[in-house]
């Protein structure tokens, strides 16, 4: 039965998704019918003569798709059929709608074809069908109580944070976030902050335009440096510590304990950026800082890397004793955010199919990490490589001398979307490098992508002009 419905072509790499491929088929034409019982990786390795891990692997991407359920005790079935469209492997998806197109090795963009757009229209519409007259009033400022509570539940469930649903504000990304923390710190007479050094580029501009100087911190290997926070005198200081932007360094352990030490012995506010935190391939999740210490950390996220920015929905939790401030600065932002699109997200988490995205999502972007760094070894050999274990970008290290912005400019010129490492710095120094991201495009794409840079790089002058 399994070799007339698998058809291997065994000449072509890349067994597993053929596999993946071909049990993706069957359960969509019904070949497989919802509730069917597969074969034990083992017994279907064997019947197919295959290795065990290939077909683990195929077993896996189907779960995360949604398309197969692994229960414990009741091995692997057939989930119920969904209209939710998954793509070919990516290489192979269709580009067929200009506006889905994103710049290649550009940063901080997911992947936006890998919306689940049948499942977001499904929680919507079960929400507007669900909801009261009122809730399409003006709604809590705060946000809609229930996505609070979905909150809550999950960021403790997955990140460790210690918040209350009345914990949460619920923004309008993680850019509303960052505006009205600034304001608050400049009501309570701030004019500094500590920032990673190197650090993100975007973040430093929502900061300073609310009336923040920035002050430099040095990170190293173990993430921010907290002796030199305590030599700036700031008295606030912005970290990315489950995964630093840009290098990807984790906050070590003893510079966390040292970090809350110092926020509570001088009263400074810790403002914790959990931007891409889900996204970890070389082990589980590093936990969040705000959940040591919640009274000493302001923790700020979004959906923009997991869904996609458009959504605009993002969350801040704040220590008691900003509280109030932060409540007032945002109610005066906009009387609360979108009330329908933060139900369909709480819809969306509590049904589990934020979960099941997000697993989909993480062994895509493993696949697209990996094809990255071997397309980078082949066109950009002897370079550093960094940043790799977790996150939707890494890091390459440029030869001295290479002037990084200039070639991010040839880059953008050539339709490629990489950030130069000199900008993240604001003390400058440090060597040149390239940051790139890698979610948003397949690893076809990504091997054009590196070998046009690798052209740019190695040019003489006159050809680069």
């Amino acid at each position: 039965m399994w070799e007339a419905l698998v058809q291997l072509d065994r000449g072509r790499p890349g067994l597993a998704d053929q596999l993946i491929d071909a049990l993706r088929d069957a359960i969509a034409a019904g070949r497989l019918a919802p509730g069917t019982r597969l074969p034990s990786s083992r017994a279907l390795a064997a019947d197919l003569k295959l290795s065990r891990g290939v077909v683990v692997e195929a077993y896996e991407q189907l779960v995360a798709e949604g398309r197969l359920l692994a229960r414990q005790g009741a091995g692997t079935v057939v989930a119920e059929l969904v209209a939710e469209p998954v793509p070919r492997p990516a290489e192979e998806a269709p580009r067929e709608a200009p506006d889905r197109l994103v710049e290649a090795l550009r940063p901080g963009v997911p992947d936006l074809g890998m919306f689940p757009r049948a499942t977001w229209r499904r929680v919507y519409e079960k929400v507007l069908a669900d909801m009261a007259d009122g809730a399409l009033d003006y709604g809590d400022p705060s946000g809609a109580r229930r996505l609070r509570v979905e909150l809550a539940s999950y960021l403790g469930r997955v990140r460790g944070a210690l918040v209350s649903p009345g914990g949460v504000v619920v923004t309008t990304g993680a850019a509303q976030g960052f505006a009205v923390l600034a304001s608050a710190l400049r009501a309570s007479g701030a004019t500094a902050i500590g920032f990673e050094e190197p650090g993100s580029y975007g973040v430093r501009g929502h900061l300073e335009s609310h009336g923040l100087r920035l002050v430099p911190v040095p990170v190293d290997g173990d993430g921010l440096d907290v002796t030199a926070l305590e030599r700036s005198g700031a008295s606030a200081v912005f970290v990315t510590p489950a995964h630093q932007f840009p290098t990807g360094v984790v906050l070590a352990p003893a510079r966390r304990v040292t970090l809350v030490e110092w926020a509570r012995r001088t009263g400074g506010l810790i403002v914790e950026d959990d931007y891409d935190a889900e996204f970890r391939y070389d082990r589980d999740p590093v936990g969040c800082l705000q959940g040591i210490a919640p009274d000493a950390v302001a923790y700020i996220g979004s959906v923009s890397k997991a869904l996609a920015p458009a959504l605009r929905l993002g969350w801040l939790a704040v220590p008691d004793r900003w509280r109030d401030a932060v409540a007032e600065r945002k109610a005066w932002a906009d009387l609360g955010g979108p009330v329908l699109e933060q139900l369909a997200f709480a819809e969306l988490l509590a049904s589990g199919g934020y979960d099941r995205h997000l697993r989909r999502a993480r062994l895509e972007h493993r696949r697209r990490r990996d094809a990255l760094v071997a397309a980078l070894r082949r066109h950009l050999p002897g370079l550093r490589i960094s940043g790799v274990a977790a996150g939707l970008h890494l890091v390459v290290e440029l030869p001295a001398g290479v002037d990084d912005e200039a070639l991010a400019e040839r880059a953008r010129a050539a339709g490629l979307g990489p950030l130069p490492l000199s900008r993240m710095r604001l003390a400058g120094g440090g060597p040149p490098g390239l940051v790139l991201g890698y979610a948003a495009n397949p690893p076809g794409e990504l091997e054009t992508a590196v070998a046009l840079l690798g052209s740019l790089v190695g040019a003489p002058p006159a050809a680069r002009r």
